[in-house]
């Protein structure tokens, strides 16, 4: 696919996009790489991006005005965020720690507007050397719940709106009640 070619001037600077998405944010790149996502895609456009779990939990629960958490309302609010899914500790050859994958669609099914799936996926691994993997048999399971999108205890949820935002926009699957389920691992 051949990039864009732009032939006339630039009238409004390609970074104001931000303010109108949420704001801009200082520090962590995290929701300024999904904006900018965002901003890539076609009307009808979805995207699943890796960040690290703080992004979607920095500034909840704080009596201050946070960045993330403005863009984070902006993007609840716009019904841009289909899901969000916590994976396992210790994939990534960077860090020991989990991720999470924020999923964007642009135009949701009807039966998913103003709704966000929550999936716990951080149980379903095996333990590798050096790092844990994610089975295809797990993967595929996991891909069917998140399709399917009805609450699996201890798996996945499904939070509205308002509940995201009563939650301060803290979109962690772990903190979501049916999500969270046994403590228990699931490693094999």
């Amino acid at each position: 696919m051949e990039p864009a070619l732009y032939g006339g001037p630039i009238r409004q600077r390609p970074f104001d996009r931000f303010r109108t998405a949420g704001g801009i944010t200082s520090g962590k790149g995290d929701w300024a790489w999904l904006q900018h996502t965002l901003a890539c895609l076609h009307d009808h456009g979805r995207a699943a991006v890796v960040l690290d779990t703080g992004a979607v939990t920095r500034g909840s629960g704080s009596k201050n005005e946070d960045k993330e958490r403005s863009i984070r309302k902006w993007f609840v609010d716009q019904d841009l965020i289909d899901g969000v899914i916590l994976l396992p500790e210790n994939l990534f050859y960077n860090t020991t720690a989990a991720g999470v994958i924020v999923v964007l669609n642009k135009r949701k099914p009807a039966a998913r507007k103003d709704k966000i799936v929550l999936l716990n996926a951080s149980r379903r691994y095996k333990k590798g050397k050096p790092k844990n993997y994610l089975p295809e048999e797990d993967v595929r399971s996991l891909a069917a719940l998140y399709l399917k999108g009805e609450p699996v205890a201890g798996e996945l949820g499904v939070i509205t709106q308002q509940q995201a935002e009563e939650a301060d926009y803290n979109l962690s699957p772990g903190r979501c009640e049916a999500v969270r389920g046994p403590r228990s691992s699931k490693h094999r």
